[in-house]
């Protein structure tokens, strides 16, 4: 949970607000007191497609919030010392894939 003093969310809150939007939660502070709490609404069946909601409720998806973990960028890559994979991107480009 971030947290910021009213100042900083004044000339920042555009960056804030998408981090609300994308499930962040910010504790507002006022000389260093906590004075409120920025969480996203929580997301409304009518938002959602019926058939993902009936696939999330059956356990076969689940519906995040549109973030990608942060530990995700954390995890090994594989090497591709060939450039395979570059040269069958570039392959499906110019294909028009």
């Amino acid at each position: 949970m971030k947290t910021a003093a009213v100042s900083e969310l004044k000339a920042l809150l555009s960056e804030y607000l998408a981090g609300v939007k994308a499930g962040e939660e910010v504790i507002v502070t006022d000389r260093g007191k906590p004075i409120a709490k920025l969480i996203p609404i929580s997301r409304g069946d009518n938002d959602i497609p019926g058939r993902l909601l009936i696939l999330e409720k059956a356990g076969l998806v689940k519906i995040g919030s549109g973030r990608i973990p942060e530990s995700f960028w954390k995890r090994p890559r594989i090497e591709d010392k060939k450039g395979l994979a570059l040269k069958a991107l570039l392959q499906d480009r110019e294909e028009g894939k």
